[in-house]
């Protein structure tokens, strides 16, 4: 297998053609199992968005996986020189093997292998934060960690049961966004006094409409499980709960809708006061 490499390449990619090496084995797992990140404490990142939204963050690679097409394509010999450069390692993959290890309808001809935020690390007090407890729904999560990065939250954290945050099905429906935020995740609601932030949710119930209340700046969103909600005990954390209007007469919105709007107003509320 051959490829025109890149002319500025500082080194040329080592070649892997068996699909019994471990760095494929490993990359297998990550793409097979959303949890395996958590084991392997490696994350895979499969195509140029993912790979572009870590390296504007300052990322560096652990590898630079490529196909021959990444190297010679024009749309790619940019970043495909790119990863060559700052990666700790490159390698280049058939296409056939990097099919096997890629999770995309049609695989894409890069990825990178990156390491795991540090796990374990307790959540950043007075930061605006969003609380996931228990969501199942991978497109869920990763759509609320897409908008809590672009409306200016600092942090996501997931209290045990939440779909694993570094899953290949988030970090797609994320879009890059996981790089600019702070994740925890495996949390309890006891680890949320650290916060020392109030708990915010969202009630049908609640008597006091989300734009016609002041909300305390910052702030930590509680958003519960798709179809349960809020968990009873955390919901008595809660300093303050308000229903969101739906004039429409649905009985709920999808919680990644309803997080989009609270984060929003929140937003909003913080501009009107400087």
């Amino acid at each position: 297998m051959t490829a025109a490499l890149p002319r500025s390449a500082a080194r040329a990619p080592r070649q892997i053609a068996s699909a019994a090496n471990p760095l494929v084995k490993d990359l297998r797992r990550l793409a097979q199992d959303p949890s395996a990140y958590r084991r392997l404490g490696r994350v895979w990142l499969e195509g140029d968005h993912l790979a572009r939204a870590y390296l504007a963050r300052g990322g560096r690679p652990r590898v630079a996986v490529l196909t021959p097409a990444a190297c010679t394509e024009p749309a790619w010999q940019a970043l495909a020189r790119t990863l060559i450069d700052v990666a700790q390692d490159c390698v280049l993959l058939d296409p056939a093997l990097m099919a096997t290890c890629s999770t995309l309808e049609s695989p894409a001809p890069l990825g990178l292998l990156v390491d795991v935020p540090a796990a374990g690390e307790p959540p950043l007090p007075g930061v605006a934060t969003v609380v996931l407890d228990r969501l199942q729904d991978a497109g869920n999560v990763g759509s609320i960690v897409r908008s809590a990065a672009a409306l200016g939250v600092a942090q996501v954290l997931a209290l045990k049961g939440t779909a694993a945050l570094w899953s290949p099905k988030v970090l797609r429906a994320g879009m890059g966004a996981h790089f600019g935020l702070q994740l925890r995740e495996g949390l309890t609601p006891d680890d949320l006094a650290a916060l020392e932030l109030p708990l915010v949710a969202t009630s049908s119930h609640a008597a006091t409409l989300l734009h016609d209340t002041p909300l305390p700046q910052p702030c930590a969103w509680v958003l519960g499980h798709e179809g349960q909600g809020i968990g009873e005990a955390l919901m008595r954390r809660c300093a303050l709960t308000v229903r969101i209007p739906q004039p429409g007469g649905e009985e709920s919105l999808n919680v990644a809708a309803a997080a989009s709007i609270c984060l929003y107003e929140s937003l909003r509320q913080r501009l009107t006061r400087r």
